[in-house]
């Protein structure tokens, strides 16, 4: 089946706008977060997602929790405007099905675990073999090689290992990152990796494979932090909401026990704090406080001097006085009042979207591009759309019906 019959069977729904990977087919042998992520966001720009899943129970994320009117809500995040087909790999045909799928596809991903894509003969070297036009994409945890190949790695794993939960939290304990940081650093830049590899394949005519691990993807995000431990000989510490490397930077407890965050950039910004707001100008020249790495290495005695200062309003004339002498400050919000956020609502970033049973509110992609509407299609039941892609691939509804009777579908 030709890649442009192939894209054509589900695109007559997004045709009111003309995406900018409207046409592109990607095959995503995926699971969890990482790899979900990456393709979620070719979705959104136009292409064609098939999401491949185990028959019966789907991909395992679907029931990391219930709390989005029955489903995952890591799931619903993840896997909105996709197609999904439920397949067994491990019998013969329905590897030859997923075969028949990628003689028609640009991209195909895989985050499965270490070498089992390779055993059900989907690695990359039977992958550029077999469809030479196809551009496949590994998201693994260490590398598809080196010492670690073999490791399983899970999120929180990958933030132990590249230093980063020594990193957070405050002087008592560390503190994982409160969202799924390795997988989404890993999901960004397997999806900008392919989006260069199209490029590099419609300009060049040269198909290059891509591989992200979760692993390096946090490495890079782990440069400053590296940097200054081995260069400075010691890594930075531990300060809660305050800034390892510049202070002030940090949250004090108003007079109503509500929290403001701020930041001082500059020696100008600095000089203004001491004078508008601290209302003690010759702090700016205290020796202390010259600055800003004077600042870090006495921050207690400085915290306790804004401490005072802020202690003695409450938050919302805290962030009156702040934002009115050019010092960015905010509050400390919770998860539910990011949801009300003005920002969000006054500029329209939420979308309704459907999952089985329900409508939820989403999120627009957060990069806008001009006069493209960003895809924003229901999240699918398990192997909802077997049946449809089966029968494109040219199976007859006896043939469906038998696959699906010996749980190949």
């Amino acid at each position: 089946m030709s890649r442009a019959s192939l894209s054509a069977v589900s695109q007559g729904a997004h045709r009111m706008t003309e995406r900018p990977l409207s046409g592109v087919t990607v095959v995503s042998l995926e699971q969890a977060v990482a790899a979900p992520f990456a393709t979620r966001q070719l979705a959104d720009l136009g292409a064609r997602v098939i999401k491949i899943e185990r028959p019966g129970e789907g991909d395992f994320a679907r029931r990391y929790d219930g709390t989005v009117h029955g489903h995952s809500s890591y799931f619903v995040w993840l896997n909105r405007s996709k197609e999904s087909v439920t397949l067994d790999l491990k019998d013969p045909r329905g590897g030859d099905i997923l075969h028949g799928l990628l003689a028609g596809a640009d991209v195909f991903v895989q985050n499965l675990a270490p070498g089992a894509a390779a055993r059900l003969g989907f690695g990359v070297d039977d992958l550029t073999a077999r469809h030479p036009e196809l551009i496949p994409c590994t998201i693994s945890g260490y590398g598809t090689d080196g010492p670690w190949a073999d490791q399983k790695a899970y999120d929180l794993l990958v933030q132990c290992q590249t230093g980063l939960v020594s990193l957070t939290g405050t002087p008592e304990g560390t503190a994982r990152v409160g969202v799924s940081v390795a997988d989404i650093a890993a999901g960004m830049y397997a999806y900008s990796g392919i989006l260069t590899a199209l490029y590099t394949r419609a300009v060049q005519g040269r198909v290059r494979p891509v591989e992200v691990s979760l692993f390096e993807a946090l490495a890079e995000w782990m440069s400053q932090p590296a940097y200054y431990t081995r260069y400075g000989g010691t890594q930075p510490p531990r300060v809660g909401t305050q800034h390892a490397t510049i202070a002030p930077y940090g949250a004090y407890t108003a007079a109503d026990g509500e929290e403001v965050l701020f930041s001082v950039q500059n020696e100008r910004e600095w000089a203004a704090l001491c004078a508008r707001f601290l209302d003690r100008p010759e702090l700016a020249g205290d020796p202390r406080f010259a600055t800003g790495p004077d600042r870090v290495v006495h921050r207690d005695a400085l915290n306790a001097i804004i401490a005072d200062r802020v202690g003695a309003s409450p938050a919302r004339d805290v962030l009156a006085r702040l934002q009115g002498i050019g010092i960015a400050a905010a509050e400390v919000n919770d998860v539910a009042a990011f949801l009300d956020h003005p920002v969000l609502a006054g500029r329209d970033r939420w979308r309704d979207v459907g999952v089985p049973g329900a409508t939820i509110q989403a999120l627009l992609p957060p990069v806008d591009l001009a006069g493209v509407d960003p895809r924003m299609d229901p999240v699918p039941a398990v192997g909802e759309h077997t049946d449809a892609v089966l029968a494109a691939l040219g199976h007859t509804p006896a043939q469906r019906a038998a696959l699906r009777a010996d749980r190949v579908i």
